[in-house]
């Protein structure tokens, strides 16, 4: 092909997101076929598989959010829509993603949906425990092996609060929500032969525990609001599961920016992102986990706030 011509082919590849219409052929097809061949697989095998394709999908969800691949909303709401991970409607992952996108309110925990941190008033309520097991999730190894059952359960419990006074169309959503699951369930099931307990312990909680590694260490908590984001640098596989969210900084600057497009940009613009945000950069995934496999990566009380 003349070089003159592959200008223009990048263009079109980029105009019609070209990768993001591949990277979703990949996760439903990767989890079809997952699925229905997964009594040929041994446990060893299903079980990353399992746990990459879910968190791809989650991964893939946060892309759709942003607008991708198409200038339609209904057409990415329908693309987005199937429940692989069961527990989390995308209408509501929508609002809850969106609104945590305020950079002004970004670790709050009453405003921002996606803090891991607490208040003082709701840390002096806890029991012992309870205490012990916020502060054991704030050490990586706490947050992929007790994190998914913690999240999934707080998202319930404050989805039922939401239900029971239908705040913002939550039952509808709930309605709808559990019609794709029980698609979902009848495939795995019914087609599948796969029972549920064994799609959350090889496909949910796995998937989950890998999407909470890449949100582990996005935010910190911080006076000046972008001092709050991080980076995490040389994660070509990971990089790839989490669709270059770990340059995180990126992200929150061009949330519209696709996801194959996050790499360039950084390069382009690494020495202002680093002084932006104040130098809070790793050095891959082995770096985060050398600090904090078993050290907390901050207090789970916000500092910002009072009682």
């Amino acid at each position: 092909m003349p070089a003159h011509s592959l200008r223009p082919l990048s263009a079109w590849i980029h105009r019609h997101e070209v990768p993001t219409w591949l990277l979703l052929i990949a996760v439903y097809g990767g989890w079809v076929m997952l699925t229905a061949f997964h009594a040929t697989l041994p446990w060893w095998v299903l079980l990353p598989a399992g746990g990459w394709i879910t968190a791809w999908h989650m991964s893939l969800q946060h892309e759709i959010v942003h607008g991708h691949p198409t200038r339609s909303r209904a057409i990415n709401t329908m693309l987005g829509f199937p429940p692989l991970s069961l527990w989390l409607p995308f209408e509501r992952y929508r609002a809850t993603h969106l609104a945590h996108h305020n950079e002004r309110i970004l670790t709050d925990p009453i405003e921002d949906p996606e803090s891991a941190y607490v208040t003082p008033a709701r840390w002096n309520q806890l029991s012992r425990p309870a205490r012990w097991v916020l502060s054991a999730n704030n050490t990586l190894a706490g947050r992929m092996i007790i994190g998914p059952a913690l999240v999934i359960g707080e998202f319930l419990q404050r989805e039922a609060r939401l239900c029971l006074a239908d705040t913002g169309n939550a039952r509808r959503t709930w309605l709808l929500h559990g019609l794709g699951v029980g698609a979902v369930l009848l495939w795995i099931e019914l087609v599948c032969g796969l029972s549920i307990p064994a799609y959350i312990a090889f496909f949910i909680y796995p998937g989950l525990s890998l999407t909470l590694l890449r949100s582990f260490a996005e935010h910190r908590a911080a006076e000046q609001a972008e001092h709050r984001t991080a980076i995490v640098e040389h994660a070509p596989v990971l990089g790839l599961l989490f669709l270059y969210n770990n340059l995180h900084v990126v992200h929150h600057l061009q949330p519209r920016l696709p996801w194959y497009a996050l790499p360039a940009q950084y390069k382009a613009d690494r020495a202002a992102l680093v002084l932006r945000n104040n130098g809070l950069v790793y050095d891959g995934y082995r770096d985060v986990a050398r600090r904090y496999l078993f050290m907390p990566h901050d207090r789970a009380v916000h500092p910002g706030q009072k009682i």
